[in-house]
């Protein structure tokens, strides 16, 4: 009699140990799973930098929907007179967030972000209709990788070293689902390229340690689309694809303002 009491006791002692050890996970389980949203939700920080052929005023509709949403977002201006410029001038930027950041780039801002990407702020990398050069690389390699579109208009460098675009292919090369009167605007404001940009190797490639989020421009004449898809893929990027011309993120803003907060919200 006594030996089937102790042994009720004891599956009443064993059991109220197991319940106070199960509320104990559910509390610890509540409590990582708020840990892990207040993290997704401190990504609050966008830093935006455009290519060559342009400059960040192309990336106003863009801020408008991302700072709408609640995002600090900070448009980098490249001097674009060398990749270690254009490095420096987005870490000048990305030094100054507050907290963990989402880095994105144009064409060949993405060749800038992946080396950028490196500062210890970015946590992910958002790439449009852009080059993700490997360590070692340039950008030029992977513009000769694929023979170009009928359309593209990249000069040759002139006796100064600086390439600058085809007037008379800029709208349909560059911008071809842009107004006319639009693509005038951003053929005017381009900024004169530096060789120095292009044929710069990357020195270390942040898409090998950092989550990287692709976007494939299917209409893209200054970029073969299929050379942006190989580039991501070895990339491991999450890939997207948007049907408009090279600059997408005027064309399209909502379809690449929801990748680059996608990449805010993975970010663990």
């Amino acid at each position: 009699m006594k030996t089937k009491l102790r042994n009720k006791m004891e599956t009443k002692s064993l059991k109220s140990c197991l319940n106070k050890y199960l509320v104990a996970v559910i509390i610890l389980s509540g409590s990582l799973f708020a840990f892990n949203n207040a993290a997704r939700a401190q990504v609050k920080n966008i830093v935006l930098v455009h290519g060559a052929f342009a400059d960040g005023s192309g990336f106003k509709a863009l801020y408008e929907i991302l700072t709408k949403k609640g995002y600090n977002v900070t448009v980098v201006q490249n001097p674009l007179t060398s990749l270690k410029d254009d490095v420096d001038a987005a870490n000048r930027i990305l030094d100054k967030q507050d907290g963990p950041t989402v880095l994105v780039g144009h064409s060949y801002g993405g060749t800038v972000i992946t080396e950028a990407g490196n500062n210890s702020k970015v946590v992910a990398l958002v790439y449009i209709a852009a080059f993700a050069p490997d360590k070692g690389e340039n950008t030029i390699k992977w513009v000769q990788s694929a023979p170009p579109a009928p359309e593209n208009g990249i000069l040759p460098p002139d006796d100064k070293g600086f390439v600058y675009y085809d007037k008379a292919k800029f709208h349909g090369g560059f911008a071809g689902d842009l107004s006319k009167t639009e693509a005038d605007f951003m053929f005017a404001s381009q900024g004169p390229t530096s060789v120095q940009c292009f044929i710069t190797p990357v020195a270390e490639a942040a898409w090998k340690t950092k989550p990287s989020y692709g976007i494939v421009a299917t209409e893209d004449k200054s970029i073969v689309p299929d050379v942006e898809r190989t580039m991501y893929k070895r990339a491991n990027a999450k890939i997207t694809e948007v049907k408009g011309s090279h600059v997408i993120f005027i064309s399209q803003p909502e379809a690449v303002a929801k990748v680059i907060i996608e990449a805010a919200n993975g970010v663990k």
